[in-house]
Parts: C-alpha cells; sequence; structure tokens
C-alpha cells in the first residue's frame, strides 16, 4: 500500500486564489500543476498518496458564528478515519483562528492546535505506528491586508502563531516547520501566491520521506 499523507487545512490547502492573474487557468483556484499538495503528490511520486483536505474559512477547534462546520476538531475524526491507515498528518492551519469575531489571541489558537492534535493522535487510524503529525504554521497575513471580515487584529495575531506552535509542536511530540517565507500575493496578502505554493511543496517534499 501507498503511505498515506493526509494534509487537513484551510484555504491555502484548498488552493483558492485571490489573484486570477497568478495562475494559468485564470480562475479562482489553483489548478493541480499548482496547489502545494499536486505539486507535493508529483515530487513524491508513485510510492505515496497526498490527500487533499482544505476548506476555506477552515480553524483549528473553533466554531465561527457565520459559518457552519468550519472547525477541523468537528471533522478530524472522520476525515482520519475515512482515510486510513495514516502515515503521514500535514495540519496547516490558524490563519482563520484570528479573527476578531471569533476572539481568539495566539496564545489561545495554539492551545486549539494542541486539543486538535491530541484528538487526532488518539484516533485509530495509525495503522502499526505510531501518530505522526507534522504542524505547519501558515505565512503570516500582511499588514497590508484590508478585510473588514477578518478584523484589524488578524495580521499581528498571524505574526506570533509560528512561537506558538513551534512550542505546542515540542510538547505533543510532533514535527514543526514555518512557512513564513512561502510568499503571499499582493492582492489580499493572506493567501499564498503561485510561487509559494511551489516553494512549500519543494520544502515538503524534500522533508517528508525523512518523516516516514
Amino acid at each position: 500500500m501507498k503511505k498515506h499523507i493526509l494534509c487537513i487545512g484551510d484555504s491555502n490547502t484548498h488552493g483558492y486564489n485571490a489573484d486570477p492573474n497568478d495562475s494559468a487557468d485564470h480562475g479562482n483556484r489553483f489548478n493541480e500543476e499548482e496547489r502545494w499538495t499536486c505539486r507535493l503528490q508529483n515530487a513524491l511520486g508513485s510510492d505515496y498518496l497526498v490527500i487533499e483536505e482544505g476548506l476555506s474559512g477552515r480553524t483549528t477547534v473553533f466554531p465561527d458564528p457565520l459559518h457552519e462546520s468550519m472547525d477541523a476538531l468537528s471533522v478530524i475524526y472522520s476525515l482520519l478515519k475515512s482515510h486510513e491507515p495514516i502515515d503521514l498528518l500535514i495540519i496547516m492551519l490558524g490563519t482563520n483562528d484570528t479573527k476578531d469575531r471569533l476572539g481568539m489571541n495566539a496564545a489561545c489558537i495554539a492551545l486549539g492546535m494542541q486539543r486538535l492534535v491530541l484528538k487526532a493522535k488518539s484516533t485509530d487510524c495509525w495503522g502499526t505506528h505510531e501518530p505522526n503529525i507534522l504542524i505547519v504554521a501558515p505565512s503570516p497575513i500582511g499588514r497590508q491586508m484590508k478585510d473588514e471580515a477578518m478584523g484589524i487584529t488578524c495580521a499581528e495575531k498571524s505574526e506570533q502563531l509560528a512561537e506558538k506552535f513551534a512550542e505546542q509542536a515540542e510538547l505533543t511530540g510532533c514535527r514543526f516547520i514555518d512557512a513564513a517565507d512561502c510568499p503571499t500575493n499582493t492582492a489580499d496578502y493572506m493567501h499564498l501566491s503561485r510561487k509559494g505554493h511551489a516553494m512549500l511543496a519543494d520544502r515538503l517534499a524534500a522533508l517528508v520521506p525523512s518523516l516516514l
């Protein structure tokens, strides 16, 4: 059986594209040659199965009062069991947790990540090996971002996530990388650009085989 790599994330895992001119298809979602998940699959080859589970707006554990089913905690059991056995779980969340309407600071968001990780580790989906989880801190939101729905404090909070997530990774026995160097676009300063997707895929392709 192939190595199953489950990627749980938000719009940056789904491949949302805020700048249609940045995609070969000029659409609002990067295509299968551009999304980091698909590029990771191509780089790793046929011995691996990279599974996309990205949802725009998804948080770690915090329900969104404006949209239903946005917290990963409520669905992570079913996602893990649907795709078992899981050889590696990659979690890249946190951006949407910074929304002002959710009222969470970076420390609380990190505790949300901890709770999500502990739920994943306790799920019987890992075959014959121990839970294997990689936390990816997303690129921080640019201070230039203007989105009233996100709020005025989200960029500042997002800049603190990498440090907090690294601490949680150490506490929970997870691997960790910081994707801060993967660029976002200049349309909303929040979603990965095509170059950002490529850079993240390259970093993960170099790392993932050593985790399995």
